[in-house]
């Protein structure tokens, strides 16, 4: 089984790339997916998307800076095609350890669910920052997406994180080095290793190829490609 964790739904000029539900569709089908975790800031066109495609689940996008944002998280939560929250805090600008973040950390660890939370980017989403809630809130997984993303001493700085927290995940999206995903797998285990995409902006392909050849046995391959999102998101059947 694959399952793609990252993918975001929209329109994204500046990059000159989008993906509609039709895009979602023939992308998963055209790649192999089985399953897919997509968001957007909107978490209505998120709703939208995935109310009637079983194989697609949704991350509620969550924004600390916005009145009333706890309740809002919740609401969406309350549907069960929502598997977790994704923090931008990079774009969205406040620190990933803010005490803000705390009632999120604490209502996804009540329904054993995930954040996933970008990574790589000065200031708000380095992984030492990012690491901070994990280490407060040890009981929610806590995953950091890119897994540093493009710089070396960051990518380092994610693997070392997540050998020091056992709450945290790393996922594979955007970060270019295919050694990298291999040291991660046999420094915190290919449980706690996701593969995702970042589709639009990455193609889901090029991704895979990534994990494929960065030298895993089929065991810790299989894992790394689908079977640890299973189980981090829940989304078997």
């Amino acid at each position: 089984m694959i399952v793609d964790s990252h993918m975001h739904l929209g329109d994204f000029p500046d990059f000159n790339v989008s993906l509609d539900e039709k895009g979602l569709d023939d992308l998963m089908s055209s790649c192999g997916l089985d399953k897919g975790i997509v968001f957007h800031p909107d978490n209505s066109l998120v709703q939208q998307a995935i109310a009637d495609r079983p194989h697609v689940f949704g991350l509620v996008w969550a924004n600390p800076r916005v009145p009333d944002y706890v309740r809002v998280v919740e609401s969406f939560l309350d549907d069960d095609n929502f598997r977790g929250i994704k923090l931008h805090p990079l774009l969205d600008g406040y620190h990933p350890n803010d005490p803000l973040i705390h009632p999120l950390a604490d209502l996804v660890a009540e329904r054993n669910l995930p954040l996933l939370i970008h990574t790589g980017h000065p200031i708000f989403t380095l992984p030492w920052s990012v690491e901070e809630l994990a280490r407060d809130k040890p009981k929610t997984k806590v995953i950091m997406g890119h897994m540093g993303h493009g710089n070396i001493i960051y990518i380092n700085a994610a693997i070392d994180a997540a050998e020091r927290r056992s709450n945290v995940y790393l996922e594979t999206s955007g970060m270019p080095m295919h050694t990298k995903i291999r040291e991660a797998v046999e420094r915190v285990g290919a449980e706690r290793v996701l593969y995702g995409s970042d589709a639009p902006f990455h193609h889901p392909e090029v991704e895979m190829l990534k994990v494929k050849l960065c030298g895993l046995n089929q065991r810790d391959l299989n894992m790394v490609m689908g079977g640890s999102a299973v189980k981090v998101f829940m989304v078997d059947g």
